[in-house]
This record gives C-alpha cells, structure tokens and sequence, in this order.
C-alpha cells in the first residue's frame, strides 16, 4: 500500500494559475524520493499541498489511502521549511521542539521524552535552553529538523535541506537523514546530496513531471538535466585520465 498518492493533482496559490498540473504520484511508506527542477517549478507550492497547507486547485492528495483535508491538523506528514528563521519561533530550542508534541495532546511525561529523543537524534544536546536566533546555521536546520521529528512523522517534506551549510554540517545532515526510517521527498538543486541519500527522483519542469526513475539514470542523463536547467553531478561526470605523472 502506498504512503501518499497523488491523482491528477494541480498546485497552485489561490486566484493564480496553477504551477504544476495533473501531477500523478505514488510514495511508497519508507521510501525516499528527490525532488529536482529549476527555481520557481513549483517544488514548494507542491510540499504546502502535500502538507495540507495549499488546498489543490484540482486533483486529491491521500494519505495511507485517504483524502487529506486541506488545513487539518497532520502530524503524519512534516514540513521543514527552505527558510530555517521561517519555522523557528520560540524563545528557546527545547521550547521550540516541544510545541509539536504539545499540540499532539500528549502527556508531559511522553511529551518530554520525545523532545529529549528528537534533541538527541539531531545532535543538539546541551544546545536546549538556547535562544533560537543564537544557534548556528546548521544547528538551526536540525532544530527545524527536530521540530519534525517529536511528532512521529510517516513523512517527511524537506524543501532544500542542506542550502548554506558548510561541509561540516552538510555531512551530519546527510548522515543524520540517511539514519531515518521516515519516507521523505527532499527537493534540493544539490544533486550529489540527492544522489547520496534517493534511490528514485522526480524532474519537474514546466507545470509537469518530466522524468521519473532511478537515481543514477535521471541525473546521469545529460540531456535530461540540461533541457531542465540542470547539470550531471560530478561524481557521475565521466572524467578522463589525468595526464599528470608523479615521481615515484
């Protein structure tokens, strides 16, 4: 059974055209998908829809099998926002990380414990009575990140997760994703992230899905990705033999 399904979905803010049109998708639970396409394809506008944020213009979203309601409370399905200062509000970190799980109902005892799992997980112990606009950039990204995780999401929607990281903390994203058994779709132009952590990705361009398949062939393919402002990643660039000779 599929974890979300898209049918005939069409995405776009209300009282404008629609960016993306008739949109069929399947995500199986677990799986991870990228998401690729130049600026201004809808990669966004298509994560609000999903998230229940953006009412589709047309078309259904289903969740496990189900119609979802556009601005229901869904803790199943987790946005992380491209704009870290978009998603972080509260005084603190701990506090920030706590306001999904209050909003879940849950006990203070469960409540805290899931705050004090998702710190840990994101690596941000010690870091929880700090103030938010304290934090650094990739500590904010794990905070947004943690923020989703209390919530025991089946899914998670990662709109350009590693953007303005440094390489340091670009890896520990990585590594922290890579460890995660939730399905996500990550829409990202770093290509070699996608290509590390999906095994399937999506091209969409001009109000539509352009391709769908394997990692490696979608983004190896260099027709493909310049037709759709893209480049082959480097790491599947062919490169010839350096001319170079070292003395022994």
């Amino acid at each position: 059974m599929s974890l979300l399904d898209l049918d005939s979905l069409s995405v776009g803010w209300p009282h404008a055209s629609a960016v993306l049109t008739g949109l069929n998708l399947h995500v199986a639970p677990g799986a991870r998908v990228g998401i690729v396409g130049p600026n201004g394809a809808g990669k966004s506008s298509l994560f609000h829809t999903i998230a229940g944020v953006l009412p589709p213009l047309a078309g259904t979203v289903r969740l496990r099998g189900e119609p979802l309601r556009p601005g229901a409370f869904l803790p199943e399905v987790a946005l992380v926002f491209q704009q870290a200062e978009d998603q972080l509000f509260c005084p603190t970190l701990a506090e920030d990380v706590a306001f999904g799980a209050r909003n879940l109902g849950l006990p203070a005892p469960e409540a805290d414990a899931r705050v004090a799992r998702a710190i840990a997980d994101c690596g941000l112990e010690g870091l929880e009575n700090r103030p938010v606009h304290q934090l650094s950039g990739g500590e904010k990204r794990r905070a947004c990140l943690a923020g989703a995780l209390v919530m025991a999401p089946a899914l998670l929607l990662l709109d350009e997760p590693s953007a303005a990281l440094d390489l340091r903390n670009r890896r520990r994203l990585i590594a922290l994703l890579a460890g995660m058994e939730q399905a996500m779709l990550i829409a990202s132009h770093d290509l070699e992230m996608l290509l590390e952590l999906c095994p399937r990705i999506i091209v969409i361009d001009r109000g539509r899905i352009c391709a769908d398949g394997p990692a490696r062939a979608v983004l190896g393919d260099a027709a493909l990705m310049a037709a759709h402002g893209q480049e082959v990643p480097h790491s599947l660039t062919p490169h010839p033999p350096s001319e170079r000779h070292h003395a022994p």
